[in-house]
C-alpha cells in the first residue's frame, strides 16, 4: 500500500504549534529608567525606609542583582531620583524668572513651586521626605536654599533701591521661600483655593510686608 500523505494542520492545529511571540528585551538605559520611575512611586508613598531592592525588583519584573548592577543598592537608587527632582525643581524656578518687576518675579518664583507640586506630585513627596541618615544627597531643605540664593538676588537690590541693608536679604529670602514651601505642603493635601489665587495670596503678604518694612525693626516686648 501507498505510504500515507502527512495531513495538513488545520488552523487550531497550527495556532496550537505556534511559538508565542518573544517579550523584547529592555536596553540598559531603557531598564535603568525604568527602575528610576520605580523607585520614584515607591519612595513617594512608603519614603526611604520602608522601600525595599526586593520591591523594585518585584514591580520591574527583575531579580534583584540586576538592581544592584545598575545603583548598587538602594541608597544608590535614592540619590539618583532625589538629584533628578532637585534639578528639575530648579530648573523650573530658573526658567520662571523672566519679569523685570520684583513683584513679578516674587509671584513667579511661588507659581514655578506650586507648578511643581501639582505636576511633579511623586517628586515633591521624595523631597520633603526625611533623607536617609548618612545620605549625601540633596534634599528639600537643600533645594529651599538654592532657591532662596536666586530670591536673595531680587530681594537684594530692592533693599538697596529703598535704603534697607542688602546684607539682610539673606535672611528675608529664607524666610519668603520657607512660607511657600510650608503652604505648598499644606496645598498639596488640599488642593484648594486654586494655585494661581494660592500664588497671588502669597505674594501679596510678603510684598505688601515688604513695602512697609521698618528700617531697623525691634521687638515690641525690648521697646517697653
Amino acid at each position: 500500500m501507498p505510504a500515507a500523505r502527512p495531513r495538513a494542520p488545520r488552523g487550531g492545529d497550527a495556532a496550537a504549534t505556534a511559538k508565542p511571540p518573544s517579550r523584547v528585551r529592555m536596553s540598559s538605559a531603557q531598564r535603568r529608567e525604568q527602575l528610576i520611575a520605580i523607585g520614584r512611586q515607591l519612595f513617594a508613598e512608603r519614603g526611604f525606609d520602608a522601600t525595599s531592592i526586593e520591591e523594585v525588583a518585584a514591580r520591574a519584573k527583575v531579580s534583584k542583582p540586576v538592581v544592584y548592577e545598575h545603583f548598587g543598592g538602594k541608597e544608590g537608587l535614592y540619590a539618583v531620583v532625589v538629584d533628578r527632582e532637585v534639578r528639575a525643581l530648579l530648573d523650573r524656578v530658573t526658567t520662571a524668572l523672566t519679569a523685570g518687576h520684583p513683584r513679578e518675579l516674587l509671584e513667579q518664583a511661588a507659581l514655578a513651586l506650586l507648578d511643581y507640586i501639582e505636576g511633579e506630585t511623586d517628586g515633591f513627596r521624595v523631597l520633603v521626605r526625611e533623607a536617609p541618615v548618612m545620605s549625601g544627597s540633596g534634599n528639600f531643605m537643600s533645594v529651599l536654599n538654592d532657591v532662596a540664593h536666586q530670591v536673595e538676588h531680587i530681594l537684594g537690590a530692592e533693599f538697596k533701591s529703598r535704603g534697607y541693608d542688602p546684607k539682610l536679604a539673606e535672611l528675608y529670602s529664607q524666610a519668603l521661600v520657607g512660607m511657600v514651601a510650608l503652604t505648598g505642603r499644606w496645598w498639596l493635601e488640599v488642593r484648594k483655593p486654586r494655585k494661581d489665587t494660592v500664588a497671588a495670596h502669597l505674594v501679596n503678604l510678603a510684598w505688601n510686608g515688604l513695602s512697609h518694612l521698618e528700617a531697623k525693626p525691634s521687638m515690641i516686648t525690648r521697646r517697653r
